[in-house]
């Protein structure tokens, strides 16, 4: 066979790839959708099951509970009746005048049900509430988003002016909106951005607080500042503490899978799917199949080695990339001085050492026995090769 039709099926072998040729170009697009598909599905896992963990629970004694504030709470006497529905937070209230109505609401309730609140109790206590539920029971107060950082008494709040310092890590509230149906009486801790973390109003002759500073609840940050404080005495004012949150026994009897599944959830999902098809066809197809061809220029091999050294070197691989420079060199050196392909380092290092009248163990040093020790040296050994291999291009005769 000619040199020719070998080089035409070298082509035809790079232009027509194998069915093999193909998976392992894709094997890299294909652990990437994997990955992808694997950690949606735990996203999906996390969100349904939860890490065990439950936020603001009375019951909870992970950090994100409630446990310790309750537990201090029946130690100061207060009756603490954990409900998780509303029929529940009913049937625990007592008389409205002695109880105090605790609500966190995670977009549950509806119109109907949050208006029913204010007949459990003349105190309620909103933890973090959202547009619906201010919107319900406190027209006139909107949500500033999240605030951190401690915040001193400013108030005549009896819980604020006792804890003297709070920890504000939650959400912020402005209440800057009059509205006739309710009477903000207090707001409280106020921060940068012009929301405050706790606001106090009257409605129909029930007391209704917004605590914004909902990580004073939590069991690992009661102990913060004056947070205890506050909690103990915004919660205990009554005898009877009703710890109210919403949850699927308040959904409506005809609720299904799909009403508790988030708005965002599928198209989401659609979107995660279209961007990772289109980042297939983008990086798979964008430039066809390899193809092998001469460089429009000729690139120095001096230039090549210099540049792989520098690659070996960002790698830390410092001897492997010296051995395979000087396995380069050796190769050029045995041709230079006209030994055959089989002679050994040795007889390349005695013939080398012989011309450029060096003595055997430095050239033998320079090509086989030096490490680098940094970055540095390793360049530098790099340039005593060029080096060498100048020196013995300029002792050969032209």
């Amino acid at each position: 066979m000619s040199a020719l039709q070998q080089l035409g099926d070298a082509e035809q072998q790079v232009l027509t790839p194998t069915v093999r040729a193909r998976l392992r170009r894709a094997s890299t697009w294909i652990g990437l959708v994997t990955v992808v598909l694997v950690l949606l599905l735990a996203g999906v896992l996390l969100a349904r099951g939860g890490s065990g963990a439950d936020p603001f629970s009375p019951d909870d004694a992970s950090p994100v509970g409630s446990r310790a504030l309750a537990q201090v709470l029946g130690q100061h006497g207060v009756d603490v009746r954990s409900a998780e529905s509303l029929t529940e937070a009913r049937d625990a209230a007592a008389d409205p005048a002695d109880t105090t109505l605790l609500v966190y609401d995670t977009g549950i309730l509806d119109a109907d049900q949050i208006a029913d609140l204010p007949s459990i109790a003349d105190r309620i206590v909103l933890v973090e509430p959202g547009f619906r539920l201010l919107n319900g029971l406190t027209p006139g107060v909107d949500a500033r988003g999240e605030v951190s950082g401690a915040r001193a008494a400013d108030c005549t709040v009896p819980a604020v002016e006792k804890a003297q310092r709070v920890e504000t890590t939650g959400r912020a509230y402005a209440a800057d909106s009059a509205d006739d149906s309710a009477d903000v009486t207090a707001r409280c801790l106020g921060s940068e951005s012009r929301g405050y973390s706790l606001v106090q109003l009257e409605r129909d002759g029930v007391e209704i607080t917004v605590l914004g500073a909902s990580k004073a609840l939590q069991n690992d940050g009661i102990d913060v500042a004056g947070n205890a404080a506050l909690t103990i005495n915004l919660l205990g004012e009554t005898d009877r503490l009703v710890w109210y949150r919403s949850g699927i026994a308040d959904l409506p009897a005809s609720a299904t899978e799909g009403t508790l599944t988030p708005s965002f959830y599928v198209p989401l999902v659609l979107l995660l799917f279209g961007v990772a098809l289109a980042a297939i066809l983008w990086r798979g197809r964008r430039l066809g199949p390899l193809v092998v061809e001469n460089l429009p220029v000729t690139v120095r091999a001096s230039e090549t080695m210099e540049g792989r050294a520098r690659l070996y070197a960002r790698s830390s691989a410092r001897l492997r990339a010296l051995d395979a420079l000087r396995i380069g060199t050796v190769e050029r050196l045995a041709r230079a001085v006209g030994l055959p392909s089989a002679s050994t380092v040795t007889e390349v290092v005695l013939a080398v050492a012989d011309l450029v009248g060096r003595p055997p163990a430095e050239i033998g040093a320079l090509l086989v026995d030096a490490e680098p020790r940094d970055d540095a040296e390793l360049v530098r050994l790099s340039d005593r090769l060029l080096d060498l291999e100048r020196e013995v291009a300029a002792r050969l005769p032209h």
